[in-house]
């Protein structure tokens, strides 16, 4: 089983109510057994909704509001439905303060990037799931074959 961030296949869950669908993910979606996650939703965050940014040790809204809370109840979701799942990997959205593996926004809501990981990514790695981004696809499907 193979956790995807929804927004990836076109569910319209990202923070402005679109999706970030991406056409390298069909091959995964064709081939493999997958789970679709919204963490920000499972967190209880509505969409549309604020953009946020870890700033720190809390993710924060563009308006000043602490929603670190719905984004860590997001990544425990998460983790519970990889786990019932028996998940080993997760394909999940560069950048986002959720599922971000390798890069998140630095908390200035300028779209400036640095070296980070997401709540999400951070717990389902830490709980050893392998995790990666949509720019590294070739990379797990090397993976998993």
């Amino acid at each position: 089983m193979i956790l995807i961030s929804a927004c990836l296949c076109g569910v319209n869950c990202k923070y402005n109510g679109s999706n970030n669908y991406n056409e390298k993910i069909k091959e995964i979606l064709e081939e493999y057994e997958y789970m679709l996650v919204c963490p920000e939703q499972l967190g209880g965050l509505t969409t549309p909704r604020k953009p946020a940014e870890i700033i720190k040790d809390k993710v924060i809204d563009n308006e000043g509001k602490d929603v670190t809370i719905n984004f860590e109840k997001g990544a425990l979701e998460t983790l519970k439905i990889a786990q019932l799942t028996n998940t080993k990997y997760a394909l999940l959205k560069e950048g986002s303060p959720s599922c971000g593996s390798n890069f998140i926004y630095d908390g200035n809501f300028n779209g400036t990037k640095i070296l980070g990981e997401g709540l999400t990514a951070k717990l389902l790695k830490k709980n050893g799931i392998k995790i990666f981004s949509e720019n590294e696809i070739e990379d797990l499907k090397d993976k998993i074959k």
